[in-house]
């Protein structure tokens, strides 16, 4: 428990810090923060639930692309100032050292399987901002559906 808690503060840190390396703006760093942290626990849990790399990443990523469009609309600032720095966690960026390392040394089959694993993950968070534009297009359209409807019933009640 304690390493959880140890890994989503230094994930949060980690996030911040990113955004900051990329010029984010400061008034989104905080709220990119959380979104990162938020979906490192789900992979964490993912993980912990052995649900595999995949799911995990591909769980994290449609977090990370839900919440990005969220905190958007409510800072009224791009998707990408919270969903690139939030991102950071689920690069597999030892997965790329190994390969590169066993391609090196000559241990082919080695290298392979990490290709393989570093392809997986890639996949899945794209396929996860996939999934979190469908998420984010679907609410949207009934958002406006629902609003309209709303405001056509309501239009003549003068309490309104």
């Amino acid at each position: 428990m304690l390493k959880l808690i140890t890994d989503l503060i230094l994930t949060y840190i980690g996030t911040v810090t990113f955004g900051v390396l990329m010029n984010v703006p400061r008034r989104s760093l905080n709220l990119g923060g959380w979104i990162g942290t938020i979906s490192f626990l789900a992979y964490r849990l993912c993980i912990a639930a052995n649900l595999g790399i995949a799911v995990a990443n591909l769980l994290g990523t449609l977090i990370i692309g839900i919440l990005s469009m969220q905190a958007a609309r409510y800072k009224r600032m791009p998707v990408i100032n919270f969903n690139i720095p939030a991102l950071v966690p689920f690069v597999p960026g030892g997965q790329a050292y190994q390969m590169i390392k066993n391609f090196a040394l000559g241990n082919v089959g080695e290298a392979i399987s990490f290709l393989l694993q570093v392809a997986i993950i890639a996949g899945s968070i794209a396929f996860g901002f996939l999934l979190a534009e469908m998420v984010n297009r679907m609410q949207t359209k009934l958002m406006v559906q629902f609003s309209s409807r709303w405001s056509h019933e309501n239009r003549n009640n003068p309490k309104l």
